[in-house]
């Protein structure tokens, strides 16, 4: 039955409804509801599991590395700077094949100081070599959290399930909570065969010399690409057990004769499908990439054909270079006979808000002459005018 849940208390409850072992945590802003949530079904005894408050996100990430590798099902969470502190952490987990899942609450990146939502943080360990799956919705982000599980163990690779900080994790939203009986049906107990044991010993993450070293970065690389795989059979499993369709890879909306496409990630999706309704114009195939990593050439191919030009909006920028997720979709369009222009543009950086009147503006951008990188809705009195895409008085 639906219920009305703030999305960090929605994913708490999805997470202790995986039945994990050990979460490790270090709080910061927007990640804390979700651990604080956790600790009360714990102190609720709702959750049986150990819950270990450590000093710092480094710790909390070996936290867990640790406890995956003891034979727990571990789970943690971040943001920020805190994924930043974690990220040599970060390495080591992928780098094993260790198995586990992290929430991150998506937010900017200091300096300046921002404690509102982009996606800076997230994409800033993009090759860190993690499955990366990001939420439109909070009802997506329960169902990714519990698919992230098995995903992760099956696959022998930690996920790293991202939603847009407060925009998500802080509001209310309807959605419905699977039951245990579903969840216990979707996902076996944990299993890592290379669990450490005192009575077998054995050794991971040792020293590996150049002779061997491109081989293991390979094998990982491969692993990744493999993963979309059981990305795709998780989603459709989970399906037929809830009865919520779900797009693994990328979600695609709109006529399929259109010639304009806008991509994004996160909840501006949301806002992008709002004020298609709202504003007339041509039509238009709106498309979330839910999947980053392993990144779906294939699904993002099939999904451009007959388009002339793809705006990709995004929540980061790689500041000297072109978009982040645009250098992306540029070279997996290369494979096709007559690719579309990629227009790159950046917004809601920061928390700004990306408000429906947006959708014109990147539709009458396109028309104009403009960076092969832009950041659009932009103050106009801040930036030089070769800067600027929408000169607007600002509010």
């Amino acid at each position: 039955m639906p219920q009305a849940l703030e999305g960090s208390q929605a994913i708490a409850h999805a997470v202790a409804l995986c039945r994990p072992q050990v979460v490790a945590a270090y709080p910061i802003t927007p990640q804390t509801h979700i651990v604080e949530h956790i600790a009360k079904l714990v102190a609720d005894s709702k959750l049986h599991c150990e819950l270990v408050s450590v000093e710092s996100e480094f710790s909390a990430a070996s936290v867990v590395l640790g406890a995956a590798c003891a034979g727990s099902r571990a789970y943690t969470a971040s943001a920020s700077q805190g994924i930043l502190l974690m990220s040599e952490v970060l390495y080591n987990i992928s780098g094993l094949r260790v198995p586990l899942v992290l929430t991150c609450a998506n937010r900017a990146v200091s300096a300046p100081l921002s404690i509102w939502n982009d996606q800076q943080d997230s994409m800033a360990v993009r090759d860190a070599g993690w499955i990366q799956l990001y939420c439109a919705d909070n009802q997506d982000a329960v169902d990714t959290t519990i698919q992230a599980f098995r995903i992760a163990e099956h696959c022998e690779l930690p996920v790293m399930v991202c939603v847009d900080g407060f925009t998500l994790t802080h509001t209310l939203e309807s959605l419905e909570l699977p039951t245990q009986e579903t969840v216990d049906r979707f996902l076996p107990p944990y299993h890592f065969a290379r669990t450490i044991n005192p009575l077998a010993p054995l050794s991971m993450g040792t020293l590996v010399a150049p002779e061997y070293f491109t081989e293991a970065r390979h094998m990982h690389h491969v692993a990744l690409l493999g993963a979309e795989q059981e990305i795709v059979a998780a989603a459709t499993d989970w399906a037929t057990m809830c009865g919520r369709e779900q797009a693994p890879l990328l979600r695609v909306d709109g006529p399929p004769q259109a010639r304009i496409g806008i991509l994004a990630l996160g909840s501006v999706f949301g806002t992008l499908l709002d004020a298609r309704d709202q504003f007339p114009g041509p039509p238009v195939k709106l498309m979330h990439l839910r999947c980053l990593r392993p990144f779906p050439v294939a699904a993002v191919r099939a999904a451009c054909v007959g388009l002339t030009d793809l705006i990709v909006l995004e929540r980061a920028i790689a500041p000297g270079a072109d978009g982040i997720v645009g250098a992306e979709i540029r070279s997996a369009l290369m494979g096709l006979d007559k690719p579309p222009r990629v227009h790159n543009f950046a917004a809601g950086l920061g928390g700004r808000d990306v408000p429906l009147a947006i959708y014109p503006r990147l539709l009458e951008a396109i028309t104009k002459p403009h960076p092969r990188m832009s950041a659009i809705d932009l103050r106009p009195e801040l930036l030089p005018v070769d800067s600027q895409i929408c000169r607007e008085t600002a509010p």
